[in-house]
């Protein structure tokens, strides 16, 4: 009994350690936003975190708002509801799949990424050669990749969710159909938006790119300095990521439409 206590103690303890050297990289981070002079790291980071993961975001996108029309033609064709399959896509995509996929394909692409390359600086010594030069690491190589995901993150969002109505709307009047007028009709009634645009997809991707940045920066700034402690790390942003992207998900729906809102 009292090695299981001890055991749970340990455990406990090494939880709150590591949670509070991620809170001060965080803190440090955080108000390190990127100055004149480091603007050119700073569009470099908007550049291989965002623009680079345009491509799996835009073909994801393509194929969910397709798979999405298609399927609830299939539902709602049995009660002579097909128009309000533009109104159906929208909802599901603005509020919820848009911005969890969205998180998830980034945590995927570029949450690992940036851990393999921070990891990578810390096991060849780049980070330690940074501080003997008297160059903060955490300003130089954390801030603009912390930063970049914050920005990177909605804007890859509102771009999934676009491509994804677009490709709803192509499958379902080209496709399969349906009046184009009642298609876009439902979903201009309906979609309000600070309720389903501003909460379910800006409020929601924002705090996702927090969350998966913070992850993805704190695992490779963190990680042991070898092949083996890089893979770990990278592993773990992204399984980390995406549970933390599911958990607050529904976290945040039960608060912004539940009934505790």
């Amino acid at each position: 009994m009292l090695r299981l206590l001890r055991l749970i103690g340990q455990r406990t303890l090494e939880w709150l350690e590591t949670l509070g050297r991620a809170g001060i990289v965080w803190l440090w981070a955080i108000f390190g936003l990127p100055r004149r002079g480091d603007l050119a790291l700073f569009t470099k980071q908007i550049f291989q975190i965002g623009v680079l993961s345009l491509p799996i975001i835009v073909l994801s996108a393509f194929s969910i708002g397709g798979v999405l029309a298609l399927q609830g033609y299939t539902q709602l064709a049995r009660i002579g509801a097909e128009e309000s399959v533009g109104l159906g896509v929208a909802l599901v995509l603005l509020r919820e799949l848009g911005p969890v996929v969205t998180g998830l394909l980034f945590a995927g692409r570029a949450g690992s990424a940036v851990t393999a390359e921070i990891g990578l600086m810390k096991a060849t010594d780049q980070l330690s050669g940074m501080e003997m030069m008297g160059v903060d690491p955490l300003r130089r190589i954390v801030a603009p990749r912390l930063w970049g995901g914050f920005i990177a993150m909605p804007t890859l969002t509102l771009i999934f969710n676009t491509v994804a109505i677009w490709a709803a709307a192509l499958a379902g009047i080209d496709w399969l159909g349906i009046d184009p007028g009642g298609f876009w009709a439902g979903m201009e009634d309906a979609v309000e938006l600070w309720e389903d645009v501003g909460k379910g997809t800006i409020v929601k991707s924002v705090v996702f790119g927090v969350i998966i940045s913070w992850i993805s920066v704190f695992q490779g700034y963190d990680c042991q300095p070898t092949a083996e402690g890089i893979g770990n790390a990278t592993t773990r942003t992204v399984v980390y990521s995406s549970v933390a992207v599911l958990a607050v998900d529904f976290l945040l729906t039960l608060v912004m439409y539940g009934e505790f809102k």
